[in-house]
């Protein structure tokens, strides 16, 4: 990964077509394993690991290689995050490395969906309240992901199981397709990132990994509620 990761990577979990067969558009869809790595937990110094523990954070990349899943573009297996204490949905911070993304994001409400495009070296933060996929749209380049998220929840995947998949499924040519297990959806809203400037509040001068012991820049991972202003943008 040029952008990403210097050094070994510990051994990678691996999303299996039997994993993702529940929320593609073509259930029966021949694909074969795997389809993205996810390397969880990752620091670079011991000094890194005890700062991300006591602040309850973690620090993942995940790596998507240009895949077609039967007229669907590759994507992750989509979830929600759960309320934090204080009741506001836990939110996440993500950049990316390597090649082009796209997030379809919808709210947990099911009265709205967006999809942004992410060039490399932009970042998106997942408002409270947003369950998401991460799509690679390129037939050729992989896709290399890097986020900050709480360690205080699980990630809540069964209602993108239950409801095979999120709300559209973005298709190889460009289709954007209603999945039929919802009810009426809204229109998807659209939205760009570009390098150097972020959806939904702070700077985006620098690698997300640069954030690592500066309290004060994540702490909205963990108290979003206090931190409302970085929730603008989308």
């Amino acid at each position: 990964m040029r952008c990403g990761w210097k050094g070994a990577l510990p051994a990678p979990g691996i999303r299996t077509i039997r994993d993702m067969r529940s929320v593609l558009a073509d259930p029966g869809c021949p694909a074969s394993d795997p389809l993205y790595y996810m390397y969880r937990d990752l620091a670079r110094s011991p000094a890194d690991r005890r700062w991300l523990i006591n602040h309850r954070l973690r620090y993942d990349i995940t790596v998507i290689p240009p895949r077609d899943l039967c007229g669907e573009h590759v994507k992750t297996k989509g979830h929600y995050h759960p309320a934090n204490p204080a009741g506001t949905g836990y939110p996440e911070l993500y950049e990316v490395l390597e090649g082009t993304a796209q997030f379809l994001l919808q709210s947990r409400k099911l009265d709205d969906v967006i999809l942004v495009h992410a060039d490399t070296g932009s970042r998106l933060i997942i408002p409270p309240g947003y369950g998401h996929i991460t799509i690679n749209p390129s037939p050729g380049t992989t896709l290399v992901l890097a986020n900050l998220v709480s360690t205080a929840f699980e990630s809540e995947y069964g209602e993108y199981e239950a409801l095979h998949g999120a709300a559209y499924y973005v298709m190889s040519d460009g289709r954007i397709a209603g999945n039929r297990h919802y009810p009426d959806m809204p229109p998807v809203r659209r939205y760009a990132v570009v390098r150097g400037r972020g959806a939904a509040g702070r700077s985006c001068a620098g690698p997300i990994y640069a954030m690592i012991g500066d309290q004060d820049a994540l702490a909205f991972l963990n108290e979003p509620e206090k931190y409302p202003a970085v929730f603008t943008g989308l």
